[in-house]
């Protein structure tokens, strides 16, 4: 069943701040996540399935590499990639994640920092969902901290030598090239590393209580040689990863009210027909009250979203506010998915009804691409201008 916003939940009218082309890309992928993914996501969580054939379906949606340019990209808006983060995630965490790793992180470090060969390379067939890519920064010692990485690549000859490791690295198991960074004698530096060269073992992390309907993996590089080709020329330092980090943090702003969005529907819906003592549990104040809550929240985090989107495209998003909208949104959607599962009561722990799915999927969220401590910290050292990390 599609748990489209009626207008009854959009009362601030926010709709009317989105453009006719805004508003037809949003349901456009609305309608892709009615027919592909809510008719099966329950089974793919429940399996622990990303289903293969799903980037190419994406890749013909349009919204992989969404707000790149050039080289087969589709060259879309800032807004218009989040609206679509915010309706995959609707779907599930797991599908929008997908997106995120292959455009936001894959492709971005990529397009911003790699040489035209490998643009011309790689970035056409990721668009279009052939080629998979990954992000391998996250290491089992070095999780918010990642310039005390441990992975290390020595110049050997032309070419370059790498050792280390690495975890959480989403979609690595089907990835085509992974972007790996790591330490050298001139600093951080990123490579392209195509699936089955000697040396990496890929390990998918099975065990997961959350992000099931995804892949995530641990990696070893050991003495995996790599040519010249393989640097990435333009990124030195952290400013390389977190360049892209900051892109996939913008789509989680959008992406958390979606997830939270489909938990209120779920919960508005169930509790307009479920009969408890003679009348719906929407006629109960204790029920409205979580509704409205979960209302206000929503319509705030929607329009912070959408502020930052249009921010973006005027070329002024700046890191702080990035983190202000993840920080907020994440936390906020995970009380909503917990608080629609009261209103669910016992069904609200099965598969059949999303908000604790969205509610486990969000778990994750909040731990990538920046804890919340990590985002506090970012803030915390932007209002006080003091760095508080060590």
């Amino acid at each position: 069943m599609s748990h489209s916003t009626t207008n009854t939940s959009d009362v601030l009218a926010l709709d009317s701040l989105l453009s006719s082309e805004e508003l037809e890309l949003r349901e456009k992928v609305r309608d892709f996540t009615d027919q592909r993914i809510r008719p099966n996501i329950a089974r793919w969580y429940e399996d622990a399935v990303f289903p293969r054939e799903l980037p190419a379906e994406l890749g013909e949606l349009g919204v992989l590499g969404m707000h790149l340019e050039g080289y087969g990209c589709p060259g879309r808006t800032a807004v218009e990639y989040g609206l679509a983060a915010m309706e995959l995630e609707a779907g599930d965490s797991g599908i929008r994640t997908f997106v995120s790793v292959q455009g936001s992180l894959a492709m971005t470090a990529i397009q911003k920092w790699g040489s035209e060969e490998q643009k011309e390379q790689w970035l056409p067939r990721m668009a279009a969902g052939e080629l998979v890519g990954c992000f391998a920064l996250t290491e089992p010692t070095a999780g918010s901290d990642p310039s005390s990485m441990a992975s290390f690549a020595r110049r050997d000859g032309e070419g370059w030598v790498l050792n280390g490791s690495k975890r959480w690295i989403g979609m690595a198991s089907i990835a085509d090239v992974m972007v790996v960074w790591a330490n050298t004698d001139d600093g951080i530096r990123g490579f392209l590393v195509p699936a089955g060269t000697p040396g990496v073992t890929v390990t998918p992390i099975d065990a997961k209580l959350s992000m099931r309907a995804s892949i995530q993996c641990n990696l070893v590089f050991d003495a995996v040689r790599l040519g010249p080709e393989a640097l990435l020329p333009g990124a030195l330092g952290l400013r390389g990863p977190f360049s892209c980090l900051n892109e996939a943090r913008y789509g989680i702003v959008w992406g958390a009210m979606g997830a939270a969005r489909d938990s209120y529907e779920a919960a508005r819906e169930y509790a307009g027909s479920r009969m408890q003592f003679g009348k719906p549990l929407a006629g109960y104040q204790l029920t409205q009250e979580k509704l409205v809550n979960m209302l206000l929240e929503i319509e705030k985090g929607t329009l912070l979203a959408l502020h930052l989107g249009r921010l973006k495209d005027a070329g002024k998003l700046r890191p702080e506010q990035i983190s202000l909208g993840k920080l907020n949104n994440v936390r906020e959607a995970i009380e909503i998915a917990r608080d629609a599962r009261t209103i669910l009561g016992g069904n609200g722990i099965t598969l059949d009804y999303p908000p604790l799915r969205h509610a486990n999927n969000l778990e994750s969220v909040r731990t990538y691409e920046g804890t919340d401590e990590v985002h506090t910290l970012i803030l915390g050292q932007h209002i006080t201008g003091i760095p508080a990390f060590r």
